[in-house]
């Protein structure tokens, strides 16, 4: 019988592995990768990539002037190299992440995406293996909106808490979307004090109601559920377009005989009494019906925060050895 994870897979939910460790990432056969500031800072404390750091840092020295600009190159350096080197391992796309700084800025989102994306060209890589991760702000979706229509290059809307969010994104033509589980269910246990059935975990029933609702409608963008606690909240959501999921949980899954059912299917979506809702030229509209959603609101917040927080220690570590 298989396992768990090839389960998964038979069930037609593509498999990612959201992981800076490339050194592991191979194991579990993923078509994709996702990274994020936080990853990218893990795997650089760890010895086997201090190369890749001191490499980055030496290509920044040749360019910049200023220490602060020869920081910022560095580390675009970096998330480029690690990309690359995770490229050498799967056959799909891997995503890099625009500064959290950003995300209320959608001018410079896209001109720092455009900067990636040069990157990754000239280091040999194509855009087209290449996804632009920023945050869900209406800035960041404003950015992906451009870099889809303008650019030609494919987006990945992260730090993704509710329906309102993945409707602007599909109406902006993101290619794919990054709706989180694991940390809505930190917030409604936070505030419930109760613990949640795999079934009526409100992370899963959040990326439920965004699947059901885009194949409802008929858009096109990816739904890559993310952010997991555990394998079933997983399993709980095979069938799912994509599912981006940390090697300790891919182990398990691969580790496990236990059966995996499809759960999320496109036909039974187009039978439901779903209101269709627009948002991308609304932006009154989409800020309140965010701003009703508390969860929503400090989730994305507290997302911002950490992944901006995790790039500046990032580049303290840089600066320290640049100086």
């Amino acid at each position: 019988m298989s396992n768990s994870l090839e389960q998964l897979k038979a069930t037609g939910t593509v498999v990612v592995c959201d992981s800076g460790d490339f050194a592991t990432i191979g194991k579990y056969k993923p078509q994709d990768a996702t990274t994020n500031p936080s990853l990218i800072l893990a795997a650089t404390k760890k010895p086997e990539y201090a190369s890749l750091l001191d490499a980055a840092i030496e290509q920044a020295k040749g360019g910049s002037s200023s220490i602060d600009e020869q920081v910022d190159a560095a580390l675009d350096y970096l998330l480029v190299q690690f990309g690359k080197k995770i490229l050498e391992i799967i056959p799909g796309k891997v995503s890099t992440e625009v500064d959290a700084a950003f995300s209320f800025d959608t001018k410079k989102s896209v001109d720092k995406a455009l900067h990636i994306i040069k990157l990754y060209e000239q280091a040999g890589i194509p855009k087209d293996r290449i996804l632009i991760k920023i945050a869900s702000t209406w800035e960041g979706i404003k950015a992906a909106e451009i870099l889809q229509r303008d650019h030609g290059i494919n987006c990945n809307l992260t730090l993704m808490f509710s329906l309102v969010q993945a409707i602007a994104a599909a109406e902006a033509g993101a290619y794919l979307i990054s709706p989180f589980v694991g940390r809505i269910l930190d917030w409604f246990k936070a505030a419930t004090k109760k613990d949640y059935a795999k079934a009526d975990d409100p992370g899963v029933t959040s990326v439920k109601g965004i699947f059901n609702y885009y194949k409802k409608f008929g858009y096109k963008t990816i739904v890559m559920g993310a952010s997991f606690r555990n394998t079933g909240e997983i399993t709980e959501l095979a069938g799912c377009d994509y599912l981006t999921i940390s090697p300790n949980l891919l182990e398990e899954l691969m580790n496990s005989n236990a059966d995996v059912p499809k759960k999320l299917d496109t036909a039974g979506a187009s039978s439901l009494n779903l209101e269709k809702k627009t948002y991308i030229n609304e932006e009154p509209s989409f800020r309140f019906d965010f701003n009703e959603d508390q969860m929503a609101v400090e989730k994305l917040r507290e997302g911002i925060s950490k992944f901006a927080a995790d790039a500046v220690t990032l580049k303290d570590i840089i600066k320290a050895k640049l100086q």
